[in-house]
């Protein structure tokens, strides 16, 4: 019996390659624009959704990336960035994700003249207000831009540093891959290491393997964003998979911005089945148009991914939360026995699984470290 979307809707997830400048409500950037005098392209919301969603109108990453000079227009005040931060964490708690990491860029947030420190708290008071109503527990990753300059990056790089602890739980280098090596923001990624914060990077989304083995091997990510070209290259993904190095793997997303043709020639199913670390996200969950749950449901219609494989997707994304490692046990204890009391829907028919449960449900999760 397959799953529903609803059934899907109630295990306990992360979202840990969430966008908050690509996750705002549409409704919201109509106030905002309303309230900050700002001129839209178009009142009307179904016009304006249509120059917001990738949908099928995307050839390429950097199209993909135009609906953001948009939502970035409304994104300029605190109140603002307050306000989008906490509905982002409802957002959440209406699928059931427990624990997101936003990220987003502050150089991008400054044309009203706020300081980064503004920035970074409004979006972090944001959140925590979110907690408090909603029960989303989330983290805060500051991005580079690496069509934007290596100083930059190094500058977001300083703003992790100070914030470490204070809500920001990692830095990340996004933005265009073509021409914008990640090596060349080395000094940004040194910073995070010699202070030990967490780090990622989109790589692998809009170039090759190359791409990725730079964000590993020059810069040090503890995850990888997209990796959805890593299958090119058997060494390094061995080495991925022998390191343990999370794919941050955002399905929808990749099918507009061309990292991969269509969902059936996405490597999703092949990276999962090698026993590589993937986990199951957003990306963008206004642009593409999804949720945690979607995403998940994907796995489910599109690759046939059963209920055990849809919690070991899940128990992957607590496991490469960047969380201390003595909080991140106990919370994957307590999701792991919660995940137990979940079992396929019974066959009204035949009054008995309709796909056979294994005795120990998540046997194979555990023994992925």
């Amino acid at each position: 019996m397959s799953l529903t979307l609803e059934f899907i809707e109630k295990l306990p997830k992360t979202d840990l390659h969430c966008h908050l400048d690509g996750s705002l409500r549409l409704p919201t950037i109509l106030s905002l624009a309303d309230q900050q005098k700002v001129r839209l392209p178009t009142d009307d919301p179904a016009a304006l959704y249509s120059m917001i969603y990738a949908g099928e109108v995307c050839s390429s990453l950097e199209d993909y990336l135009k609906a953001f000079d948009l939502t970035l227009t409304v994104m300029q005040t605190e109140e603002a960035l307050y306000r989008i931060a906490h509905e982002l964490t409802e957002d959440c708690a209406r699928e059931n994700v427990r624990y997101v990491e936003v990220r987003y860029s502050p150089m991008l947030h400054t044309r009203r003249g706020l300081k980064f420190t503004q920035i970074v708290e409004a979006v972090i008071q944001g959140l925590r207000a979110g907690e408090r109503d909603f029960g989303v527990r989330s983290g805060v990753i500051l991005c580079g831009i690496r069509s934007i300059s290596a100083d930059s990056s190094l500058r977001m790089a300083e703003l992790c540093v100070a914030y470490k602890n204070r809500g920001v739980v990692g830095f990340d280098l996004a933005g265009a891959e073509y021409n914008y090596p990640a090596k060349d923001h080395k000094p940004a990624f040194q910073l995070i290491l010699d202070n030990n914060v967490n780090c990622t990077a989109h790589a692998g989304e809009a170039y090759g393997p190359e791409s990725i083995a730079q964000a590993i091997h020059y810069c040090g990510a503890h995850r990888i964003g997209h990796g959805t070209r890593l299958r090119q290259n058997g060494d390094l993904l061995n080495y991925v998979n022998d390191h343990r190095i999370p794919l941050e793997i955002c399905l929808s997303s990749n099918i507009q911005t061309r990292a991969a043709p269509d969902l059936a020639s996405h490597p999703l199913p092949f990276f999962f089945n090698y026993g590589l670390r993937v986990t199951i996200n957003t990306d963008n969950r206004l642009v593409t148009d999804t949720t945690v749950s979607k995403e998940l449901h994907l796995c489910h219609t599109t690759y046939g991914f059963t209920l055990e494989d849809i919690k070991e997707l899940i128990i992957s994304g607590w496991k490469s939360a960047f969380l201390p490692y003595r909080e991140k046990a106990d919370v994957l204890r307590k999701v792991t026995r919660e995940l137990e009391q979940f079992v396929e829907p019974v066959d009204p028919i035949v009054k008995r699984p309709a796909v056979d449960v294994p005795k120990l449900p998540l046997a194979a999760a555990a023994e992925r470290s």
